[in-house]
């Protein structure tokens, strides 16, 4: 929950479990949501038959585009950070170049062992450290960091 580009803390989850919308239980568990300055949290959490319930996951995604850009929690760079991970993992099977393209992103976030970034224009996003391109998530997860 706390790679950078998740924007999750453990405060936000708190919140989003005590205040949020609880949303629906899937084989993971039971997830709930909630929005701030323009962004849905998703925290899913399970056994939680216990007092202490478990944290297993947690992204964030876009609700409002405007409501995020006018907001002075996110700047540019978390936004596009925020759209590019969720499109990433919205479409993990298939090359996704066309939504890649439009996102700026210079500060690296970790998806399947790669610290990924992009650039204006780029139909796919970079590894910082070994070099290698990709354009879909299971790419991304298939290929270990340094293979290339």
């Amino acid at each position: 929950m706390r790679q950078q580009g998740r924007y999750i803390t453990l405060p936000v989850a708190g919140e989003a479990i005590r205040n949020g919308q609880l949303r629906w239980n899937t084989s993971d568990g039971w997830r709930f949501a909630l929005v701030r300055d323009g962004v849905r949290y998703v925290i899913v959490v399970g056994d939680t038959e216990t007092p202490s319930p478990v944290l297993v996951t947690g992204w964030t995604e876009i609700a409002d585009w405007d409501a995020a850009t006018a907001s002075d929690r996110w700047d540019e760079a978390d936004i596009n950070t925020i759209q590019l991970r969720a499109d990433l993992s919205e479409h993990k099977e298939r090359q996704i170049p066309g939504r890649i393209r439009p996102r700026v992103v210079t500060r690296p976030f970790t998806v399947g062992g790669h610290r990924v970034r992009t650039g204006a224009g780029d139909g796919h996003v970079d590894c910082v450290d070994c070099g290698a391109r990709f354009r879909s998530k299971r790419e991304l997860c298939e290929l270990p960091c340094g293979a290339r």
